[in-house]
């Protein structure tokens, strides 16, 4: 299945939901039976409500869902079966960007063409302009997301990351080579919420700032399993090395360590698979965090850039659409345009203490 999709078996992705839906709600079963289900995901449902009908799905969307192979234009019919999924029922598969379809009048005005759909993450690299053969982004949001680009050789990974279809234009592939932490922000939310350590997540760069280093103490944020390239979904969250000295700083610089340690594992992996990081482009919402932008340099060892504008997957989906109205000739011309300034934080760390970091990583890992 990995060989062909780039994709792991799990239940992150489309078709053992479809399943699911198919065996357990009767509603959907009868609508399979009677030739009235459309399964897809979300840009495929908002396409259709734009358009009154139109039932699509863009190749970087539809690769996420265990039933598109890499190198093929079309659903798999092995795989829809496997999974019991209803070929008939999914999208036609279409470029991300172009005149894809047209939106009903009466919802805009008038009929206006929808010229660019992506997933979330592919947006974001497409954002970053991350545009080239080995060009890599990180999004720290709820959970943490690296994409590095591929150009048009099909990601075959032999240490647990994933591969993906990053844009098709003119039927045409580009992909990329991922790995996904399911905890980065929701780390830092939940020791808001459930604790009350901080009182907003701003708080957390004071803090790390105000203490020379964790005091010792390793957080590993299994809160909802270990993703990427460990890939547990029995692991759980675990604070190691607590004493009565630890305070509410030293538990938020560990938190913000935590980031650093799980992108490492992952430069690791990409490095493992020939795809090794020469920089590392980050957005979302936690790369505002100049602390932690600059440990993530220092334990990556490798210069780290954040644009000013940190909403790349909004601007990411804005280029596919500007280039499939026509108004750049090419993605690369979008970005030059659309594009801003970047600020980058290079390496200050030295290397016995980004080692002994690690190693306690590795042992706080090896215990949950």
């Amino acid at each position: 299945m990995q060989a062909k999709t780039g994709l792991l078996l799990d239940p992150y992705f489309s078709a053992t939901k479809m399943h699911w839906l198919l065996a357990n709600e009767p509603a959907v079963a009868d609508a399979a039976a009677s030739g009235r289900l459309a399964l897809g995901t979300v840009e495929s449902w908002l396409v259709f409500r734009l358009s009154g009908g139109a039932h699509l799905s863009d190749a970087a969307n539809a690769s996420r869902t265990l039933l598109l192979p890499l190198e093929e234009r079309g659903w798999d019919e092995g795989l829809c079966a496997l999974f019991g999924v209803p070929a008939e029922a999914l999208p036609e598969v279409t470029d991300n960007t172009g005149e894809l379809a047209r939106t009903l009048p009466d919802l805009l005005g008038r009929a206006l063409p929808v010229t660019g759909m992506a997933g979330d993450q592919q947006a974001a690299t497409i954002g970053q302009s991350c545009l080239s053969p080995g060009d890599t982004k990180a999004t720290y949001g709820t959970g943490a997301f690296i994409l590095a680009n591929t150009g048009d050789k099909v990601p075959h990974s032999r240490n647990r990351l994933l591969g993906t279809v990053l844009c098709q234009y003119a039927g045409k592939r580009s992909y990329a080579l991922e790995g996904s932490v399911f905890v980065a922000g929701s780390l830092v939310k939940w020791l808001r919420d459930s604790f009350g350590i901080i009182g907003s997540a701003g708080e957390t760069e004071a803090l790390a700032r105000s203490v020379p280093d964790s005091g010792g103490v390793v957080i590993v944020p299994a809160l909802s399993g270990l993703g990427a390239p460990h890939w547990r979904p029995e692991a759980r969250g675990a604070i190691h090395g607590i004493t009565f000295a630890t305070g509410k700083a030293h538990i938020a610089r560990a938190a913000l360590e935590a980031m650093a340690c799980q992108t490492y594992d992952l430069a690791e992996a990409f490095a493992a698979d020939g795809a090794p990081w020469s920089r590392l482009r980050i957005d979302g919402g936690m790369s505002a965090n100049d602390w932690l932008a600059q440990d993530l340099a220092d334990m990556l060892d490798l210069p780290v850039e954040r644009p000013d504008f940190v909403e790349t997957t909004a601007l990411g989906a804005a280029m596919l659409a500007a280039v499939g109205a026509g108004l750049f000739p090419d993605l690369e011309t979008a970005g030059a345009a659309m594009g801003g300034a970047r600020r980058s934080f290079v390496p200050q760390m030295d290397e016995a203490t980004r080692n002994e970091r690690l190693a306690r990583w590795q042992a706080a890992l090896a215990a949950v």
